[in-house]
């Protein structure tokens, strides 16, 4: 991984790299340097799969944070490039030319925290929420709360048994 870290280092300006085991690594750079990394690691690394692509809301520090997991499927090892973006209105350059499957991670970060991904293809369709219209449900800002008595009717609560003694009561109504 260290190998891999410092090759990937002569060509981009990259934070320290975090090993998680010794097939697992990550590190943060610029997201301006985000679409030469994944390029490398695809065309000369051998990480050919797009694993994930996901999101963090750091909203103390009013950033997102963008986790690229990329495999070399040959040699059971992943990495994983992570990169900051405001907040506010977040957007990130597409990458579904260099993997057509980050189209649809794409599609739920804009629709479940409202990151933005111009050009990419369905990107403003529905698709889990559909018809939402409020703001995005995994952003920590959202109160479900409120979401909750705002949009459902109260019902009372319902009643908890032990299960141990219920099944008994179930089973033997008479007693043992």
């Amino acid at each position: 991984m260290r190998e891999l870290y410092a090759r990937l280092k002569e060509r981009c300006a990259l934070g320290e790299l975090t090993q998680q085991r010794p097939n697992l690594g990550f590190v943060t750079l610029p997201r301006e340097q985000l679409r030469q990394a994944l390029t490398h690691l695809r065309d000369s690394e051998g990480y050919t799969h797009l694993v994930l692509l996901t999101a963090v809301d750091w909203l103390e520090d009013g950033q997102f944070q963008l986790t690229y997991l990329l495999s070399h499927r040959t040699q059971g090892r992943d990495f994983g490039l992570r990169v900051l973006i405001p907040r506010m209105d977040a957007e990130m350059d597409s990458i579904h030319d260099l993997w057509p499957t980050a189209a649809t991670y794409q599609r739920e970060l804009r629709e479940m925290f409202g990151i933005q991904f111009p050009g990419s293809p369905g990107v403003n369709d529905d698709f889990i929420l559909e018809g939402w219209t409020g703001m995005p449900p995994y952003r920590r800002d959202f109160d479900t709360k409120r979401f909750s008595e705002e949009n459902y009717n109260h019902r009372p609560g319902r009643e908890t048994r032990d299960p141990t003694t219920y099944m008994k009561q179930q089973l033997y109504p008479g007693g043992l």
